[in-house]
């Protein structure tokens, strides 16, 4: 995977009390929970696009103090489409505080795409954190994947005028096939994926609430609707990632417990690419720039 410039991520994550991370150039949030004004101060009004994974307070607690602060017709917030949590939360706030009527709250459902530039997009994912039917998600992850169209093999080493003469004939769409790349992945609280999702992502954000699938008990829905450590880091060593940012750790576990269980795994799983670690309690300021944060190999 070739290098590209890094993202400037802030982010907080500790499993219980709250979740969000804040893309600088991307002017999103992922998740909304308690103290993201706080964390972000001034920064917080660059935010554009606010992404929510799911209706949990620990992930959307700090909507309304961010909302009545920054509340503007640019603003949109969106939600899986089956949470009524999120239409009751906006018209309560629309109550609470009338001078947020020009925010937008907008449902996505799983394959809904949201255009940030011409070249670069928001795909929403469902997860399997909230269980409901087939035809509905609760949950979702979401993808920041840079669109580019491609000369299909057929028409590479043509003559510039030709190609030229073929787009004008044919249209973009029939000559281009067109390429995906994801530059971030979010996963949300979400049991691990292993279909694949995560392939060629630059970034990779994941939680890691548990240190160990051992306690993930089969027989309780609350557990296994969560990832543990030795899951992600076995999952992402075969996902060919170029950088792992983890959070969402309990806080039954002491700093240098979460450390050195990644440290161990990582050998285990010959993994070679960076890893950032958002400890409980902290905020992690530029995390993929910031070597305070890195497990490197």
């Amino acid at each position: 995977m070739s290098p590209t410039k890094p993202l400037t991520i802030t982010g907080y994550s500790t499993a219980l009390f709250s979740t969000w991370y804040f893309v600088d150039e991307l002017a999103c949030l992922f998740d909304c929970g308690d103290g993201m004004s706080a964390g972000l101060l001034q920064k917080a009004r660059k935010i554009r696009h606010v992404f929510l994974s799911h209706a949990d307070r620990d992930h959307l607690a700090g909507l309304l103090q961010f909302n009545q602060l920054n509340a503007r017709p640019e603003l949109s917030i969106h939600y899986p489409r089956h949470c009524g949590s999120f239409p009751a939360l906006a018209a309560f706030s629309g109550k609470f505080d009338p001078q947020v009527s020009g925010t937008k709250w907008l449902p996505l459902d799983p394959g809904d795409e949201v255009q940030l530039r011409a070249d670069l997009v928001v795909r929403a994912v469902a997860n399997r954190h909230i269980e409901t039917v087939p035809s509905h998600s609760k949950s979702l992850s979401y993808f920041v994947e840079e669109v580019s169209r491609k000369l299909k093999p057929e028409y590479r080493g043509k003559p510039g005028k030709e190609i030229a003469a073929l787009r004008s004939q044919k249209g973009e769409r029939a000559i281009t096939d067109e390429h995906r790349r994801i530059k971030l992945a979010f996963s949300g609280d979400t049991p691990i994926e292993t279909d694949g999702r995560y392939d060629d992502a630059e970034v990779l954000i994941h939680e890691s609430t548990f240190l160990s699938s051992d306690e993930i008990a089969a027989d309780d829905p609350c557990l296994i609707r969560h990832s543990a450590l030795d899951q992600v880091m076995e999952m992402a060593s075969n996902s060919r990632i170029g950088t792992l940012i983890l959070g969402h750790f309990s806080t039954r576990y002491h700093d240098h417990q979460i450390l050195e269980a990644i440290d161990r795994l990582r050998e285990r799983y010959k993994i070679e690419f960076p890893i950032k670690v958002i400890l409980p309690g902290q905020v992690g300021r530029d995390v993929l720039a910031n070597e305070a944060l890195s497990l490197n190999p």
